[in-house]
Parts: structure tokens; C-alpha cells; sequence
């Protein structure tokens, strides 16, 4: 009987370890577009971050960002960054934007996932 209570005890310790360390903060990879690098076209990426993660296509027309589609988004609470985040990325032409307040990682997961579209576009030249 003891041995099932500590099992038991050790494996909700190990789920709750679990979790804490899954949602720890996504740190954003990018930065400012580099317009002369870009290739147009349409571009994936996708990025996982702590419990969240984003698949995105961007768009690259006279070398700039002119549309993001956020194809898949799993989230705990940031699905309110879906509208905002790309709209952001766009008028500011980088990856790296104010994030939106509650859903910081969701945000840094949007921005990052453009980020490795971006990269895709960089590496056809």
C-alpha cells in the first residue's frame, strides 16, 4: 500500500514538473526583415514553444511581407493573437513586435514561426 501512495505521489510530481517546465518563455529569434535578401513567393514555417506552437504561410511580393496565414495555432490562451500579431509583423516589417498582453508566448510563437518562413525566403537567393 505505501509503495502505490509513493508511486503515485512520484508520478503527479512528475506531471506537475511536466508542465511547469512546458511552459516556460519563448524567446523570439528575429528581427528586422532583410528586404534585399527576399525572394517573392510563398513561404512555411512553424515554430513550438513551451505548450504552444504556430504554422504559418507568408507571403513575399516586391520584397516585403504582405500577408500571413496562420494555418494551424495550438494554444492555451493566445488565439486572441491570431488577428493581431501578423497585422503587426506586416506594418513593421519584422519579426520581432510588442507582443500581446496575456499571451506572450503565443505571441513570441507567431513571430517565430514567420521568422523560419523568412529564413526559407533567404536561402533561395
Amino acid at each position: 500500500m505505501k509503495i502505490i501512495v509513493k508511486s503515485g505521489y512520484c508520478l503527479a510530481c512528475c506531471v506537475v514538473m511536466l508542465l511547469v517546465s512546458s511552459c516556460s518563455k519563448t524567446v523570439t529569434i528575429g528581427g528586422a526583415v532583410q528586404h534585399a535578401k527576399l525572394i517573392d513567393g510563398v513561404y512555411e514555417g512553424s515554430y513550438t514553444g513551451g505548450p504552444n506552437n504556430a504554422v504559418v504561410n507568408v507571403t513575399i511580393q516586391g520584397q516585403k511581407i504582405t500577408a500571413i496565414e496562420i494555418v494551424k495555432h495550438d494554444a492555451l490562451k493566445g488565439k486572441k493573437t491570431e488577428p493581431i500579431i501578423p497585422q503587426r509583423i506586416i506594418e513593421q516589417q519584422s519579426t520581432v513586435v510588442d507582443a500581446v498582453s496575456g499571451a506572450t508566448n503565443s505571441s513570441a510563437v507567431i513571430m517565430n514561426a514567420v521568422q523560419v518562413a523568412l529564413e526559407k525566403a533567404y536561402q533561395q537567393k
